[in-house]
């Protein structure tokens, strides 16, 4: 980008801590002061069409009208990879400062968001050694496969949840094809590249335990708003290998196949988000040049925008919130 533009503005953040809502509301500030924010989305469930309810995707009335770009791209049968998303939405921020608008990326897919700020390049992949390495993950399950991964790549493994079968086959597919580490195309900790301004979302460690009742009262509500329902419209059978395993797609579909109650699919959907936090938190965590912000204070969008320097209106003084 040349000197002087607008950097691009990351919010980042654990599930629960508002990050669309936040992004929203700057968005509405900066309109007062004549720009316009463009949101393009880093997460991965919500890049699926119909997968709506399980993802907490925004409808369209409540995105104020602000443009989204990266939500409902792809069909529940297809394979979302982060290579493909880098160059999505790489191209997808260059259109919106083609504009003259502002972009934010706004999600908690951790190695979604890294792939756009910093400069990871993705190894191709073997189809005879990824066959191998499914047969492996079928035989051995993801636990058994990710000890193997630990044994090889120690930092790749704590990096990596050992419940993902998906991504620890391509960890250890990545190792077989480069010869090294697959940590080694993890991302670094600062941001290169791309000039940002990232904030990350999280609360203070005594308000860990009420984000935790949040998000156990917002599973609930996704089964009590349809989330089985909207799982057996897709139909479990078209469903491809990422969506199935998604939190809360996966207990839908062991609800529609006998395999799970309703009551235990909650608890588990439960679970497996608030661990999936615990690893935002630690992936984010890695940030090192990003404003940290506590979701929960008064001042936040205020807070938010004096973090955000971008450059002035066509008549207007740089832009600020007062």
């Amino acid at each position: 980008m040349t000197e002087g533009a607008d950097p691009l503005v990351v919010l980042a953040g654990p599930t629960g801590t508002g990050k669309s809502g936040l992004s929203l509301d700057l968005a509405d500030a900066f309109a007062t002061r004549g720009r316009t924010v463009e949101i393009v989305g880093a997460d991965a469930m919500q890049l699926y069409r119909g997968m709506d309810i399980g993802t907490a995707k925004l409808s369209l009335e409540d995105r104020r009208g602000v443009p989204h770009h990266l939500i409902d791209t792809l069909d529940p049968s297809e394979t979302s990879t982060v290579a493909a998303y880098q160059l999505a939405a790489r191209a997808a921020i260059a259109d919106i400062r083609s504009r003259g608008n502002l972009p934010f990326l706004v999600g908690g897919s951790g190695l979604y968001v890294s792939s756009v700020i910093q400069p990871l390049d993705f190894p191709g992949t073997d189809p005879a050694i990824r066959e191998g390495l499914e047969a492996d993950l079928a035989d051995l399950g993801s636990v058994g496969l990710w000890t193997r991964l630990r044994d090889q790549d120690r930092a790749a493994a704590l990096a990596i949840d050992a419940a993902n079968g998906r991504r620890i086959v391509r960890a250890l597919e990545v190792i077989a094809i480069t010869g090294r580490p697959y940590s080694a195309v993890l991302p670094e900790q600062r941001n290169a590249g791309e000039r940002t301004r990232t904030i990350v979302l999280d609360v203070e460690p005594d308000q860990r335990p009420a984000l935790k009742e949040t998000l156990a009262r917002r599973v609930q509500q996704m089964f009590a708003d349809g989330l089985v329902a909207e799982v057996e419209a897709l139909t479990p059978e078209a469903l491809g290998p990422t969506a199935r395993r998604a939190i809360g797609y996966a207990q839908a579909v062991a609800v529609l196949e006998g395999r799970q109650s309703l009551e235990e699919a909650i608890a588990e959907t439960v679970q497996l988000t608030v661990r999936y936090v615990r690893r935002q938190r630690s992936w984010f965590g890695r940030y090192r040049d990003a404003h940290r912000l506590d979701a929960m204070r008064s001042d936040l969008v205020a807070a938010a925008a004096d973090v955000i320097v971008c450059a002035p209106a066509a008549d207007g003084p740089q832009v600020g919130i007062q």
